[in-house]
């Protein structure tokens, strides 16, 4: 198994046709603030970013001047044609991909990103080594949907492509597993601005007072505590994870 099966690539070929622009730009900028921030005090001459989606990252790193040289893959075609159309000064390919294989040499890249990809994976440990042949350091960001009871909200996030499910923990436990050393990392919480628009525009929910508080306040509540109660349980609160990681030569003894 090298490359991602014929139904998951057909359900991704046209997502970026019609799709809400607005939406995947709001969400990619905090995304793209984490990447930022996990790579403080680092300077990367050559990034890709695998899964790259429509280019919406690609452009806050582009605009930020982030690395003078931005490449991209993706599986989906019209993603693609979306990057493309974007004609960012910094980037010097996007092509297509089978979702397993980089076609560049190896150590061909300083980083690179892989933003909410994961957790789409079929074979995440097949992914996770193919990237760490290209490139010497590696950034991750997944979402955090890991809760007591989730396998009875299967369809939920099958909807959205989810079919791996991550806590800090155990993202840890697989970039290490893999050789991959953390450098720094971060755990976030949805900023208020999304929620609202999730919740007024996305689900047309009639705007109100009691709705725009209640998200502030619950905001507030979960930031504090966290501060307050240690970096365990501002993880438990936390709706992503951002890691930044680098090849490690420690050779793991499995048994």
């Amino acid at each position: 198994m090298d490359k991602v099966t014929g139904t998951v690539n057909e359900s991704y070929n046209n997502f970026y046709k019609g799709n809400s622009l607005d939406w995947r730009m709001l969400c990619a900028k905090t995304k793209a603030q984490n990447l930022v921030e996990v790579c403080k005090g680092k300077n990367f001459e050559k990034v890709l970013e695998v899964g790259a989606g429509d280019g919406s990252i690609l452009y806050y790193l582009n605009e930020w001047n982030f690395s003078p040289e931005l490449y991209a893959l993706e599986i989906s075609s019209s993603g693609v044609e979306q990057i493309k159309n974007r004609n960012l000064k910094n980037l010097k390919e996007v092509q297509t991909f089978d979702g397993y294989k980089i076609p560049y040499p190896d150590n061909s890249f300083d980083l690179i990103i892989l933003a909410h990809v994961l957790e789409h994976v079929e074979h995440e440990r097949m992914l996770i080594r193919e990237l760490k042949r290209v490139a010497k350091h590696i950034v991750i960001e997944v979402p955090l949907d890991y809760r007591f009871g989730v396998d009875k909200r299967i369809k939920h996030f099958l909807a959205y492509g989810h079919i791996n499910m991550y806590t800090p923990t155990l993202i840890r436990y697989l970039l290490d597993s893999e050789g991959l050393e953390i450098k720094s990392d971060k755990a976030s919480l949805i900023p208020t601005e999304t929620t609202k628009y999730n919740e007024f525009v996305n689900k047309k929910k009639k705007r109100s007072l009691v709705i725009t508080l209640k998200i502030e306040i619950e905001f507030f509540i979960k930031k504090l505590l966290g501060r307050l109660l240690g970096k365990n349980q501002k993880e438990k609160f936390a709706n992503a994870y951002t890691v930044l990681t680098e090849k490690s030569n420690k050779k793991l003894e499995i048994f």
